[in-house]
């Protein structure tokens, strides 16, 4: 799931931070709208992360925070690649 690197970039913001705005993540990652949206259901329906929509002051507010599940993944994805860097993961050689 993490192989994405826009995937991967989402879940590294919410690591860093206790959440995030839909308009921040869209921002920070210079993503549109539409391909966002896709890849945030992709990991909501996965487990890794939670949506949260409210209204605030009469205007929408989507807010994006990471699960106990998308947190071990991408400690387990940075395990996978610092193995790759150390040489002890290879790919089909």
């Amino acid at each position: 799931m993490l192989m994405s690197q826009v995937r991967l970039g989402i879940i590294s913001v919410l690591v860093a931070r206790k959440g995030a705005t839909f308009t921040d993540l869209k921002t920070l990652l210079s993503l549109t709208q539409g391909n966002l949206t896709i890849h945030l259901q992709k990991l909501e329906e996965g487990g890794y992360v939670s949506v949260k929509k409210e209204f605030v002051k009469r205007k929408p507010r989507t807010t994006c925070s990471i699960s106990v599940r998308g947190r071990r993944a991408f400690f387990d994805h940075l395990e996978f690649l610092q193995a790759i860097a150390d040489g002890e993961e290879t790919f089909g050689d």
